[in-house]
């Protein structure tokens, strides 16, 4: 893999997408899939909304596409981005996809502490580093990095609901 991609960069990238998932109805999360040299070859924002799929989570919808796009020895070489460190479900998709590398933004831990029981997103206390070492495939995980921005994000987005 190529050690020069600027996680920084393309994490911010990743916020972004959070925002618009944001104005668009949607929880603040956003990933993009990184080719081998740096080049962002999908992007996704959460589609939680207007149906209410509960794992319409923007890591799980991403590797979706990738794995109808890309062959497993390409998305071996690929870097996924994402927001906030990726779930049990999501984190599960990502390794049978066979995606190489993910770094995030926000950890689960810190999630966790900022939704607490919002109904909307019951956090697992299960980091994904944690899932992918359950497996048979190595998959490189950095994160949490430039958290605070991460956090940022989700600013008065899990408000208790009346």
């Amino acid at each position: 893999m190529n050690v020069s991609l600027d996680h920084e960069t393309l994490l911010r990238l990743t916020f972004d997408i959070a925002r618009r998932s944001k104005e668009h109805g949607n929880m603040p999360f956003g990933a993009l899939l990184a080719g081998p040299g740096g080049d962002i070859l999908l992007e996704q924002e959460n589609e939680y909304f207007p149906d209410h799929d509960a794992t319409g989570h923007a890591e799980r919808l991403l590797a979706t596409q990738a794995s109808k796009l890309y062959r497993a020895p390409f998305l071996a070489e690929c870097t996924l981005y994402s927001s906030a460190e990726p779930c049990a479900m999501c984190a599960g998709a990502i390794y049978w996809v066979g995606i190489g590398r993910v770094v995030y933004g926000l950890s689960e831990h810190r999630l966790k502490a900022m939704t607490g029981d919002h109904p909307d997103n019951p956090t697992m206390a299960l980091p994904c580093r944690a899932v992918f070492s359950a497996g048979q495939k190595s998959i490189e995980v950095i994160g949490p990095l430039i958290e605070t921005e991460a956090e940022a994000v989700h600013r008065d987005a899990w408000q208790p609901t009346v």
